[in-house]
C-alpha cells in the first residue's frame, strides 16, 4: 500500500559546500533533464549548472549569486522529485520556502518544463540586478525548540527599532526562526536591538536582498512585465502556497496565479510555517519528503511540527527520537533518508 507524502522544495542557500557535485553524484541517469537547463544557460550566456556542480572547488562568489544558486537548486530539486518512488509514495500536495514556491510550481506541473528554468532564472537575474537590502535570521524557539517568550519579544522589539530607524520587515516565518529584512539602516538598528543567543545570531544572510518586502516593489513589476500569465496552468497536484492557501486541479485561476507569484509573493511576508502547517493538517500524509539539495529545512519543518503537537512532538529531544524509530520527514539531501525516499 502506498504512503501519501507532502514534498517540499528548499529556498535560496540550499547549495553549499557539501552539496558540490550532487547532481553528478545523484543525477547521473537525468542527463537529458540537466542539458536542457544547460541549454537555456548557454542561451543567456550564463554558466551551465554542470559546469557549477562539476567545479573542483566550491566558491561562495561562483556559487551562491543568485544567478547561479537559484538554478543549482532548481535543478537539484526537480531531479530529486522526479526520483521518488511513486510505487511506493503517492504525492498528495507540494509546497516549498521562497525560491521553493517557483519549484513547487515546476514540480506540481503549474508550469512546464520549458517556463521553469525560464522562470527560475529569470527571476533569479532579477534578484541579482535589482535586489536591495538584506536579511538576517534569529530564533523565537528555545535551543530544545520549544516556544521562549524571551526570544519572541525581542523579534518584536527588533522590528520595532528598525522600522523607527529605517525600514524593517518580517520576511519569512521559517519554523522556529524568523527572517528579517530592511533597508541597511533598519538592519542595523535590527541587529543592534537583538540579544545574542547561542553564540551565532542574529545571523545576516549574506547575498541575500530582502526578499518577501515592499522593498521589491520594483522586482514584482520587472516580472509582470517579463512574463505572462499563460504560461501557467491548473496544477496536477495540489500547491500550498506562502500564505498557507491550497491551489488545487479544480479551483486554479491561471490570472491569479500569475497575479499571486509576481505580485504578493514578492512583496509581502512568505509563511512557510503555515504551508507546512497546512500541510500536514489539511493533507495528513505518512510522511514529508524534503527534496534536496541540502537539509537545513529540516529544523524549521520539526519546530513548526513541535509547534502544533504533530504526531505528539513537544520538543526537539522528541522529534529526534521519532526519526531515529520511525522518521516522519525523510530529506533527501541525506544519504540515510534519500534511500528511504528513491
Amino acid at each position: 500500500m502506498k504512503q501519501s507524502a507532502v514534498v517540499i522544495f528548499p529556498g535560496r542557500g540550499t547549495y553549499g559546500k557539501e552539496e558540490l557535485g550532487y547532481l553528478a553524484r545523484y543525477h547521473a541517469g537525468k542527463a537529458d533533464f540537466i542539458a536542457g537547463v544547460d541549454d537555456w544557460r548557454k542561451r543567456q550566456d550564463r554558466e551551465t549548472v554542470s559546469a557549477l556542480d562539476g567545479a573542483s572547488r566550491y566558491s561562495a562568489a561562483r556559487h551562491a549569486s543568485s544567478i547561479s544558486a537559484s538554478a543549482l537548486i532548481y535543478t537539484c530539486a526537480l531531479a530529486d522529485f522526479a526520483s521518488v518512488d511513486r510505487a511506493r509514495f503517492d504525492i498528495v500536495a507540494v509546497c516549498g520556502n521562497s525560491l521553493g514556491w517557483y519549484l513547487t510550481l515546476a514540480g506540481a506541473g503549474a508550469v512546464n518544463e520549458a517556463n521553469a528554468i525560464r522562470l527560475v532564472d529569470t527571476m533569479g537575474g532579477l534578484m541579482e540586478e535589482k535586489g536591495v537590502g538584506g536579511q538576517l535570521i534569529y530564533p523565537f524557539v528555545d535551543e530544545d525548540w520549544r516556544a521562549s517568550r524571551a526570544r519572541t519579544k525581542a523579534v518584536g522589539d527588533a522590528l520595532h527599532d528598525g522600522r523607527t530607524a529605517g525600514e524593517a520587515y518580517l520576511s519569512i516565518r521559517l519554523g522556529g526562526m524568523a527572517v528579517l529584512a530592511g533597508d541597511e539602516t533598519g538592519m542595523a538598528a535590527m541587529e543592534k536591538a537583538m540579544p545574542p543567543v547561542e553564540e551565532r545570531y542574529p545571523f545576516r544572510l549574506a547575498r541575500h536582498a530582502a526578499f518577501h518586502t515592499p522593498l521589491l516593489q520594483h522586482v514584482s513589476d520587472a516580472a509582470l512585465e517579463a512574463f505572462e500569465a499563460d504560461m501557467f496552468e491548473a496544477p496536477a497536484i495540489p500547491m500550498i502556497d506562502g500564505r498557507g492557501a491550497i491551489w488545487s486541479k479544480h479551483a486554479t485561476e491561471p490570472d491569479a496565479l500569475y497575479r499571486y507569484t509576481f505580485g504578493h509573493q514578492i512583496v509581502e511576508t512568505y509563511d512557510f510555517s503555515k504551508s507546512i502547517e497546512v500541510a500536514v493538517k489539511e493533507f495528513a500524509p505518512d510522511t514529508l519528503i524534503l527534496a534536496g539539495p541540502g537539509s537545513t529545512l529540516g529544523a524549521p519543518i520539526a519546530q513548526e511540527l513541535i509547534r502544533h503537537r504533530w504526531l505528539g512532538l513537544g520538543s526537539k529531544a522528541d522529534f529526534m527520537a521519532r526519526q531515529k524509530e520511525d522518521p516522519f520527514l525523510l530529506a533527501m539531501g541525506r544519504q540515510d533518508q534519500r534511500a528511504l525516499v528513491i
